[in-house]
């Protein structure tokens, strides 16, 4: 397993937002998170890159537990994310944006970025060079030299996603990544984290989308109110007797909530 969630809880102060939470992610899968606002799906993001530490439970990601580690330790370990809300350099160009990512992996210190030796140059040669394979993956790379302000929505999604890759994560969290795309965009963004899975990179997605979970998830795990209400193959989710009564709703509602 290169992800296990064990019996995770978290309280902020009176109120529980995740109750004995817990689920795996098989090496190579693209696993869903899903369920209603307020569910828990991004405190569990948050436990998982310790932007605040669980009250009780275990995270353990390729066998080490994690639980507790500073936050760029997690991203030196493999694990990096997306947000809710997208999170670019605005006034940095597509390209830079991405190599910021990489330098994550940078061994240069304090003398190599006054000095600049050979060894430094050969290595920031090598940030760039990653950086437009990376732009070239997501289909942005005739946009190396926009500020990224100035992209659509969807290729500002797409250029979040690639930042992320260029720190060569092992495991990729992606937060409601289709949020505000159209139907094309959509569809772009599916053939991305295909791609993604094939370079044998896990991904852990939250999404409201259910069609694209659906179709892009291996396996998917349901929360409700904090608390694990189902999980198994997006056929079975489909199927799941508790899951129809919590989501679907009425014949008239298409989509999970």
């Amino acid at each position: 397993m290169v992800l296990e969630i064990k019996n995770i809880t978290k309280n902020f102060g009176g109120i529980s937002a995740l109750t004995d939470v817990s689920f795996q992610l098989k090496e190579g899968e693209i696993h869903g998170l899903i369920g209603p606002n307020g569910a828990g799906k991004t405190t569990m993001f948050n436990l998982i890159t310790n932007m605040f530490p669980p009250t009780t439970g275990e995270i353990i990601f390729s066998n080490e537990t994690i639980t507790g580690i500073k936050p760029h330790k997690i991203t030196d370990k493999g694990i990096c994310r997306t947000f809710q809300n997208i999170r670019l350099f605005s006034q940095m160009t597509t390209l830079e944006n991405v190599m910021v990512g990489a330098h994550s992996r940078s061994k240069a210190g304090v003398f190599s970025g006054v000095f600049r030796p050979k060894s430094q140059r050969t290595e920031e040669r090598k940030i760039r060079e990653k950086a437009i394979e990376l732009l070239d993956l997501v289909g942005l790379s005739e946009f190396h030299d926009v500020v990224s302000e100035n992209l659509s929505y969807g290729q500002q999604r797409r250029l979040e996603i690639a930042r992320a890759l260029a720190s060569d994560p092992k495991l990729l969290l992606l937060d409601e990544p289709a949020a505000g795309m159209n139907e094309t965009e959509t569809a772009s963004l599916f053939d991305l984290i295909k791609q993604v899975q094939v370079r044998g990179i896990s991904v852990l997605i939250i999404e409201h989308d259910m069609p694209l979970v659906m179709k892009l998830c291996d396996h998917i795990t349901v929360l409700n109110f904090g608390k694990k209400l189902a999980e198994g193959t997006p056929e079975e989710i489909q199927n799941n007797p508790a899951v129809i009564e919590a989501y679907l709703g009425s014949e008239e509602d298409d989509e999970i909530a």
